[in-house]
């Protein structure tokens, strides 16, 4: 077994025991208001320190992240005071390998990817974010760091918020608590499907499952990515991602030029992606259907 699969296995067990002392702990507290090793692939950026007082965002602006669209009117009112709007641009670090981490993100326009950094500075993605999520998960679990790193690869905008204020809002909402486990149980499932999909699939299915993914995550129907950043996020060489994106090209599915990726046929990326896809979408739309959490 190797080292991402044992990675991800060790993400399954070290959830399923955090989840019970996560219940536990909020049955016994009522509620309260709010009172890089450096890689081969990434120049490393972070985002500026901010001294200036944030300007509180509207409910609207909040609710183009879909987590947050799904907070009752309570959470809602009590967090968009501490919701601080931020710039995430191509290759911001959110947080490296072993490193505590400071904040939780909410892209709303943005895609966010989880790397798996090896020794040698060689990566492989094991999950995407943007607006249907939450980057930052081990925070509210308890673990305060993962062995992985969350580089933005699709420039955008996003919410941010403390470290101890996504704890205490975890420990004492019972909507936040479902609704963020909810979406920590999907992120797990992209993660496994992901390294099966790694192992098992051509590297052609596994460019129409990313593409796919990544256009779930976006306002329209092209992508900024440069062919050698999408080689870094799958894990292959960078002539294996030429040659089936012009295949793809060829099938009139899209089209690519100066680093833009336009997806011309959508169903026709369907077809030729492996199952990856919709088993991951599937799961997404199950747990985290278009409604307020209770």
């Amino acid at each position: 077994m190797g080292d991402l699969e044992v990675y991800l296995l060790s993400i399954v067990e070290t959830i399923g025991f955090e989840y019970i002392f996560a219940t536990d702990r909020l049955t016994r507290e009522s509620a309260m208001p709010i009172s890089p090793p450096d890689s081969k692939r990434h120049t490393v950026k972070t985002l500026p320190t901010r001294h200036h007082k944030p300007v509180v965002p509207s409910s609207a602006e909040a609710k183009l992240n879909r987590l947050l669209a799904a907070l009752p009117d309570a959470e809602m009112k009590r967090w968009l005071p501490v919701l601080e709007l931020v710039d995430l641009p191509l290759g911001l670090v959110l947080y490296e390998a072993g490193k505590s981490e400071s904040h939780v993100y909410f892209p709303t326009s943005a895609i966010v990817s989880l790397l798996y950094v090896m020794k040698n500075g060689d990566s492989a993605e094991i999950a995407v974010v943007g607006n249907e999520g939450i980057v930052g998960f081990s925070l509210f679990m308890g673990g305060n760091s993962t062995p992985s790193r969350a580089v933005v690869q699709s420039a955008g905008k996003g919410f941010r918020m403390t470290a101890q204020l996504i704890k205490d809002e975890f420990d004492k909402s019972l909507p936040v608590m479902h609704l963020l486990l909810r979406y920590t149980q999907a992120l797990i499932s992209q993660m496994a499907q992901t390294a099966v999909c790694n192992r098992h699939h051509s590297l052609g299915e596994q460019l129409c499952r990313w593409l796919l993914l990544s256009l779930d995550r976006l306002p329209g129907n092209e992508l900024v990515m440069t062919q050698e950043l999408i080689a870094n996020m799958l894990g292959v060489r960078r002539e294996g991602v030429t040659e089936s994106a012009l295949k793809l090209q060829t099938a009139g599915l899209i089209k690519y030029a100066r680093g833009r990726i336009t997806v011309l046929d959508r169903l026709g990326l369907e077809e030729r992606s492996c199952e990856c896809y919709e088993v991951v979408k599937r799961e997404y739309d199950r747990l985290l259907p278009a409604q307020i959490a209770s």
